[in-house]
């Protein structure tokens, strides 16, 4: 078992930090060269942001926000689902698998304002939940890991523009960790992404990549994300439009997602063949977006090494047998990661728990249907022939 520390990866078996993590906006610089300078953690690059020139991504022209709530709304509201606050306690655990390295990343951030040193201008908690799975080594889950929540809080319409600062979060960190592959290409990598944010009742999660986030609402599992593989029928029109091709389920035959961030060393992924930008490979986000009620028992989050050997359903399934046991969600996310593994996943898997409520789930008890039974003239028959051959 691989324990993973640090900001982005707290230790497994913890909840929380040990700590407060870096106060991001302390960060300074003298210089732009200086801004992607390399400075090490361990093995993880760190680049000071200089909120200043924090500016709206210029790509960002339209955010996809897809309202879960419209799909999912209940037929009745009470005054009950109004008065609900989310009670967060999280917990995650990762494990290397059967892969040489970890390149796995992931955060959790049950304070989200406060982390950053920040006053929480909404009622009600709030909290960031992150899961990167890194490809062709892990600098690029690391920077990822650091960044998004950072671009998140320094921007000026943070949060009341939430799906637009994440959106714009996510391509300031492709653009940034582009810039830091140029100063040094030994940390050419990408990385899939996935972060959700909870505000009040609000939760919003954005993806990019085949990371999944499924919501167990009274027991049924309400996936907050979609994988994009280039086998969707919706990325693979992008990634053909865009002078890429699909081959054997791989884009361009070498990668198989979708979206991801970094990857700007391999040809023809982040720009066309003829050198242009707007190649196949993007590192937009899809957002989808739901109102919590108390009906929503907690959320997994998930890289594909637990996707592969669980349906969505099937890991709610799991969860809230274990939550009904003992309601902790460290323990619960480690039992996920040991069953994946049990189930031979062949990748690192990483999974993270969030209760939302302070109570386990509850039982669910099936309603009894009124079921009319009756004889058939054959059955009286039968049943009038036994009864007189009783004498009676």
């Amino acid at each position: 078992m691989e324990e993973t520390k640090g900001i982005c990866d707290p230790e497994n078996g913890s909840s929380s930090y040990g700590g407060k993590p870096p106060n991001p906006l302390s960060f300074s610089s003298s210089s732009s060269a200086a801004i992607y300078r390399q400075s090490f953690d361990g093995d993880r690059f760190l680049s000071p942001c200089n909120k200043r020139s924090l500016v709206r991504h210029p790509s960002l022209t339209k955010v996809s926000d897809i309202s879960v709530e419209n799909d999912f709304t209940l037929e009745k509201k009470n005054k009950s689902e109004f008065e609900f606050v989310p009670a967060m306690r999280s917990g995650a655990w990762s494990d290397i698998g059967s892969r040489s390295s970890m390149e796995d990343a992931y955060l959790c951030l049950d304070n989200f304002m406060d982390s950053f040193g920040l006053k929480n201008s909404e009622e009600g908690p709030s909290a960031f939940y992150g899961v990167f799975d890194g490809h062709g080594g892990k600098h690029a889950a690391d920077f990822a890991c650091h960044h998004i929540p950072r671009y998140i809080v320094e921007d000026q319409e943070f949060p009341s523009e939430i799906n637009k600062v994440i959106s714009s979060a996510f391509l300031q960190t492709d653009t940034a960790f582009s810039e830091a592959c140029a100063l040094d290409g030994s940390l050419s990598s990408g990385t899939t992404a996935l972060a959700a944010i909870l505000f009040g009742r609000s939760l919003v999660v954005a993806n990019a990549g085949d990371c999944r986030a499924v919501l167990s609402r009274q027991g049924k599992a309400i996936e907050m994300s979609k994988d994009h593989k280039p086998m969707s029928s919706k990325e693979r029109r992008r990634i053909e439009a865009s002078g890429g091709s699909v081959y054997d389920g791989y884009l361009n035959g070498q990668l198989n997602v979708a979206r991801a961030l970094g990857d700007f060393h391999m040809e023809g992924m982040k720009k066309k063949k003829d050198g242009s930008n707007g190649g196949p490979l993007i590192a937009e986000p899809e957002i989808m977006s739901t109102k919590l009620t108390e009906e929503d028992e907690f959320l997994i989050i998930g890289c594909d090494g637990v996707w592969d050997v669980f349906m969505s359903q099937n890991a709610v399934d799991f969860a809230r047998r274990r939550l009904q046991e003992h309601n902790d969600p460290v323990m619960c996310s480690k039992e996920l990661v040991e069953e994946a593994l049990k189930r031979k996943s062949g990748d690192n898997v990483t999974a993270v728990v969030v209760c939302l409520q302070s109570q386990p789930p509850p039982n669910l008890v099936a309603p009894r249907l009124r079921v009319q039974r009756s004889f058939s003239a054959e059955g009286l028959k039968d049943l009038q022939s036994y009864l007189d051959s009783l004498g009676c």
